[in-house]
């Protein structure tokens, strides 16, 4: 494993997981139904993308206090595309489970990495 800090967003084993999750809900949302092309489908999207943004948008802040920030507003967009996964399975809308596992690897790493970043803030 590489214990090198990381250069870019990129490198963070946390924002490529998240980036997957993306790509991965873009592909359920492919099947749903028309009629929620601005419903569901549009809510989904927008969350989950919100996670590696917000995690890309605090790598490049220049206080800790301010990436904890952006890595808490990611945390939240996860739990909300959670409620969308419930919502999206409830309506029989596809298979919500292997993107249920992702987002709860992905809320781990998060959480993990927010932690770390918390830790060097306290210390500072």
């Amino acid at each position: 494993m590489n214990n090198q800090p990381a250069k870019t967003f990129q490198d963070l084993i946390v924002w490529q997981k998240a980036h997957q999750f993306v790509l991965s809900v873009y592909r359920l949302t492919q099947n749903f139904p028309s009629s929620e092309t601005y419903g569901l489908t549009s809510q989904l999207r927008r969350a989950s993308v919100s996670v590696p943004a917000n995690i890309a948008e605090g790598f490049k802040r220049k206080t800790l206090a301010e990436k904890i920030r952006f890595l808490n507003i990611a945390e939240a967009s996860l739990e909300e595309s959670r409620y969308y996964l419930i919502l999206a399975k409830d309506l029989n809308y596809g298979n919500t489970e292997i993107l249920s596992i992702d987002l709860n690897e992905v809320s781990k790493l998060l959480y993990s990495y927010s932690k770390t970043i918390e830790t060097r803030n306290q210390k500072s």
